[in-house]
Formats: structure tokens, C-alpha cells, sequence
């Protein structure tokens, strides 16, 4: 384990693993630290020193999920959306609880249809994201 994963805590600070290139996905993290007022979410993307030490070979391969890692416990796909909705809190985590309440197979449907199309649609960078200087201690190489 490198020094970076050894000082993750995701009983405290939930860790969002996402696609680094993926345009849709640097929106969605722009998202989340918008509105993390605790600024308790800590990232790291899928093609990083963290997600190879954490994620799965398939996550990290096939970048076709955000995985989200709260006390232990790993989620995917709509699943980690909902979670994330949900630690954001006020409207976002009853924004949360309407998606739960639809099917975990047909959000997943959904959430691969999105996932199929999302360089198409958000376009693909070049290189992953890169913090600004007051993010740099939210993010994990």
C-alpha cells in the first residue's frame, strides 16, 4: 500500500473514484465539491495510484463506473450516485432516495446507457483532472 492509500480514512471521508478523462465525470466531481460544505469527499481517478490499490482490475480497466468507498463498503453505477447524493445531504439526499426507490436493474440500465454515450456526448481530455491549490488535499494520486 503506497503512502496515499495508507492515510485514507472513508470512515470520514468517503472517496469518489472516477474517470479521469471523462468530461462527464470531472462535471459530476466539479459537482459534488461545489457543494461539499463539510469538504468530507475525497477523489481519486480511476486511472490513479489510489484506484489501483482500491478498485477493482475490471473498474480500473473499463472505467464503466464512478466507485464510491464509505466505511468499507464499495458502490457502483447508480448506486454510488445515490450514496453520493445522499452524503451531500438537504435536496441532493431526497434527490437520493427518489432515484433508490426506482429499481437498482433499471437505474443500472440507465446508468449504462449514459455511461455508453458519455465521451460523445461530454467529450474525453487528454489528461485527468488536476485540483486547484485549495482542492489539492481532496484528491489522491
Amino acid at each position: 500500500m503506497t503512502q496515499a492509500t495508507a492515510e485514507i480514512d472513508t470512515t470520514t471521508h468517503p472517496l469518489l473514484l472516477f474517470d479521469g478523462v471523462c468530461g462527464m465525470c470531472n462535471s459530476f466531481v466539479d459537482f459534488i465539491v461545489a457543494r461539499d460544505r463539510r469538504h468530507v469527499f475525497r477523489f481519486a481517478p480511476l486511472q490513479g495510484e489510489t484506484a489501483a490499490q482500491i478498485a477493482t482490475p475490471d473498474d480500473v480497466e473499463h472505467l464503466r463506473s464512478v466507485v464510491f468507498v464509505k466505511n468499507g463498503q464499495t458502490f457502483r453505477k447508480s448506486s454510488a450516485v445515490v450514496r453520493v447524493l445522499w452524503e451531500l445531504g438537504g435536496v441532493w439526499s431526497m434527490l437520493g432516495t427518489l432515484l433508490w426507490l426506482i429499481p437498482k436493474p433499471l437505474r443500472d440500465v440507465g446508468y449504462r446507457f449514459v455511461a455508453r454515450i458519455r465521451y460523445r456526448i461530454f467529450g474525453k481530455k487528454s489528461a485527468c483532472r488536476l485540483p486547484t491549490p485549495e482542492e489539492r488535499s481532496w484528491f489522491y494520486p
